[in-house]
């Protein structure tokens, strides 16, 4: 699937080094503005346990993850709504991508210059946010002025939208992100075609230096307050440490290595499993001799619409599946003795794929 999270942030808080250690990609991190000038690409696996437990029990000839796309963007300058910088180019990378992950700089550092001379988080997230709040409003108008001309001669659908966008509008006027406004998903529909950059759902990367990536501090407690109300993510990670990480030959050094720090796990999985939430994804299993693979699909998918991400025959001439839940398999130990103690469910159209599920499809075209 072509879901993509955008890694976004003001010139110099670390993005470039955080999309290094992600991805094999090498965009260039360098102590200057604009290292990132074109968008780079990711395609970065999705790191899962139950991947391996497969693996133990079916003893493939190959193992397929699921991935998830990482963009790593230009970094933004105030005016970049104007025109300013890389600001339409960085605008325009942003509306094509489902999700933001924004990287903010938590850490002091007089070797590392910051494009506005102090450290400040909550300034650092108001620019991003003000810029994209500014494209919105800009987007927003175009629209108003069509709906209100329907609203006049008494078109029903077009009163209600015209409240909705006013509401929106009326919210992003004081300075707040469209993703910040309660909204039914029913009202929210009104303004799917403004595709509002604001409206994005969010992942809040403090970058932060060795001695506050357990417990966080004083820049990122202000930034946990700044977005509250926002419900979105946060994750405190040191981009520097991560790419320490990276440099490490085997699976082992690095749970050594993170557990001298006192971390379970690398902030680059953190970050990877909620790019991965928060574009509401969710993975089922195939699993046979010659392949476990993982595939990805978006929460709610029918069986038919899961079968559809393997090949598109199997959606158009899809019969039934036949499902296999993860934790029965690995009980029991093979697709056999799931099918021996009942275990395996036939499902058809309407069935709707969790998150785990091992499945075989019957087709026919």
């Amino acid at each position: 699937m072509s879901l993509q999270c955008g890694i976004v942030g003001l010139p110099n808080v670390g993005k470039s080094t955080l999309f290094n250690c992600l991805s094999n990609a090498k965009a260039q991190a360098a102590n200057f503005p604009f290292c990132t000038i074109e968008p780079n690409v990711g395609v970065i696996p999705v790191p899962d346990e139950r991947l391996f437990v497969l693996e133990k029990l079916v003893n493939p000839e190959k193992v397929v993850p699921t991935t998830v796309e990482i963009v790593d963007i230009a970094g933004l300058v105030k005016g970049a709504s104007k025109g300013e910088g890389l600001g339409n180019k960085f605008l325009g990378n942003i509306r094509e991508t489902n999700a933001i992950i924004h990287v903010i700089r938590c850490f002091d550092d007089d070797n590392v210059v910051h494009v506005d001379v102090t450290i400040d988080p909550v300034r650092d997230k108001e620019i991003i946010d003000y810029e994209l709040i500014i494209k919105d409003l800009e987007s927003l108008e175009k629209k108003l002025v069509k709906i209100e001309k329907a609203a006049k001669v008494g078109d029903k659908e077009a009163k209600k939208a015209l409240e909705v966008l006013l509401s929106y509008k009326k919210h992003l006027e004081e300075g707040k992100p469209a993703r910040s406004l309660p909204m039914s998903a029913e009202d929210k529909k009104h303004v799917e075609d403004v595709y509002m950059l604001s409206g994005k759902p969010v992942i809040y990367v403090c970058n932060v230096d060795e001695a506050s990536v357990v417990t966080g501090n004083k820049y990122t407690e202000a930034l946990k307050e700044a977005i509250k109300d926002e419900k979105a993510e946060i994750l405190i990670i040191d981009a520097a440490i991560e790419a320490e990480i990276a440099t490490l030959d085997t699976y082992e050094e690095r749970i050594m290595f993170l557990e001298d720090l006192g971390l379970k796990e690398s902030g680059v999985n953190k970050l990877i499993h909620s790019a991965y939430n928060i574009l509401k994804l969710r993975t089922y299993f195939t699993a046979g001799p010659k392949e476990v693979k993982a595939w990805t699909i978006t929460a709610g998918m029918t069986a038919p619409q899961a079968a559809g991400v393997i090949h598109s025959d199997f959606e158009r001439g899809f019969i039934r599946a036949e499902v296999i839940k993860y934790e029965d398999y690995v009980n029991l130990g093979s697709e056999a003795a799931c099918k021996e103690a009942g275990k395996l469910n036939i499902e058809g159209k309407e069935y709707i794929v969790q998150d785990g599920d091992i499945m075989h499809f019957r087709f026919n075209v």
